[in-house]
């Protein structure tokens, strides 16, 4: 008896590890009460919330594994009450991916006439966890034909659209968020200089308004439901962004956001860096980061 007791704790260890292969990879800071936390502590923390955002590194490896893992166990607490929206499938797509969802159509249609990301391979997971629980995934993001319009023409030019394309789209006019959000858009594209004209934001905006409009329709729709809305770090960091045009459309709406990052202070943090970009902040490996 002994040394079984004596073995089942040597082994312990072994065991966690054999069962969060990943969990080295990563570290998980809860900004609000300023203290370390773990994925269930995110998942238990949705019961105040209705919608999760996950604000990733499109080519972390590791933050596609987080995905996943907290999709899942949103899957698993909240069965038949879950649902998955995605930047990374456009609007006029989403017939093919409920075709796909019901088992109506094969994988290779999905990804060739549902226009998936190169990288889909790390989005599967979690499309397959709602396919085989029987979830909603939601394509939220504008058509890319439109956004590069706006890029090129302005958003004013989206009224000539006939009322089909306008469907794929958030209602018109988009507001176009001036304030903090332009400030750091700005920065990011390298200063006034540098981004020439509005129309590059303006196409940013489309692409927030579209996705916090698709969200905050299937809310309406969709009383009770929990959404896990996965996204280029930018669209919610701060809860600007896609965030911040989900309340204008749903002013009640409950928002907890996530934001991760490949940071070479992984072993190191300054976490205090980090406060006021989420309420959960993921520190991921950057030698373990990139998918392509």
């Amino acid at each position: 008896m002994k040394f079984t007791a004596l073995s089942v704790l040597f082994f312990l260890p072994l065991f966690a590890f054999c069962q969060e292969p990943m969990a080295q990879n990563y570290k998980i800071y809860n900004t609000v009460k300023g203290s370390i936390a773990t994925v269930d502590d995110i998942v238990n923390d949705l019961s105040k919330a209705d919608v999760l955002f996950f604000g990733e590194e499109h080519n972390d490896s590791t933050g596609h594994y987080l995905e996943s893992l907290i999709f899942k166990k949103i899957a698993e607490k909240y069965p038949a009450k879950s649902a998955l929206s995605m930047e990374m499938f456009q609007t006029d797509c989403q017939t093919v991916l409920n075709e796909y969802l019901a088992d109506f159509i094969r994988e290779k249609n999905l990804i060739a006439e549902g226009r998936t990301w190169k990288n889909y391979k790390d989005y599967r997971p979690m499309v397959e966890t709602a396919k085989a629980a029987h979830l909603p995934v939601i394509a939220a993001n504008a058509p890319t034909r439109y956004t590069n319009m706006v890029t090129r023409v302005g958003l004013a030019d989206l009224q000539k659209l006939d009322a089909t394309a306008k469907g794929w789209l958030a209602p018109l006019p988009i507001d176009t968020a001036t304030g903090p959000y332009y400030e750091k858009f700005v920065t990011i594209m390298g200063g006034h200089s540098a981004m020439g004209n509005l129309k590059i934001y303006q196409s940013q905006n489309l692409w927030d308004a579209t996705m916090g409009w698709n969200i905050a329709q299937f809310l309406k729709s969709h009383q009770g439901y929990k959404v896990f809305q996965v996204n280029g770090g930018f669209h919610s960091e701060e809860k600007m962004g896609t965030a911040a045009q989900l309340k204008k459309y749903l002013p009640k709406v409950r928002i907890i956001n996530i934001q991760a990052y490949a940071d070479e202070s992984f072993d190191n943090p300054d976490w205090s860096k980090f406060t006021k970009l989420g309420d959960y902040v993921i520190l991921t490996n950057p030698k373990l980061a990139k998918t392509f």
